[in-house]
C-alpha cells in the first residue's frame, strides 16, 4: 500500500522530470507551502544554486499581513520573487508547483510573480 509520502514524492519527480525537459536552460520557480507560510526559490540547476528567494516569513511582510497561510500572503510572496529576480537578471523561469495542485496559495503566487515580470 501506498503511504502518502510516497505519493507525494512520486507526484514531485514526476513534476520536475518534466520541467527539465521544458527547461531549455532557464531558472526554475520552485514554490513550497506549509500549512502556516508560503517560500519561494529562483534556483539556477545548471549552477546549482538558488539566485533569489522570498517567504511570507520575511520582516516586511509579515508585518502587513495577518497570515502567511493565505492568497493575500501568497500574492505579496509572488510579487517580491519577481521583484528580486529581476534584480538578479532572471526574467524567463519555469514553474515548478512540487506537488501541489495548481490551485489557490500556488496559483495565486504564480499569478503575482507573472504581473511582477517574471515570463513562465
Amino acid at each position: 500500500m501506498a503511504t502518502k509520502n510516497s505519493s507525494t514524492l512520486r507526484r514531485k519527480g514526476r513534476v520536475r522530470k518534466a520541467i527539465r525537459k521544458a527547461a531549455n536552460g532557464r531558472a526554475r520557480l520552485s514554490v513550497f507551502r506549509s500549512s502556516k507560510h508560503i517560500y519561494a526559490q529562483v534556483i539556477d540547476d545548471v549552477r546549482g544554486h538558488t539566485v533569489a528567494a522570498a517567504s511570507s516569513l520575511e520582516k516586511d511582510l509579515a508585518g502587513g499581513l495577518g497570515t502567511g497561510a493565505d492568497t493575500a500572503a501568497a500574492t505579496a510572496v509572488g510579487k517580491l520573487i519577481a521583484e528580486r529576480a529581476k534584480a538578479a537578471g532572471v526574467d524567463e523561469v519555469v514553474f515548478d508547483r512540487g506537488s501541489y495542485i495548481y490551485h489557490g496559495r500556488v496559483k495565486a503566487l504564480a499569478d503575482a510573480a507573472r504581473e511582477g515580470g517574471l515570463q513562465f
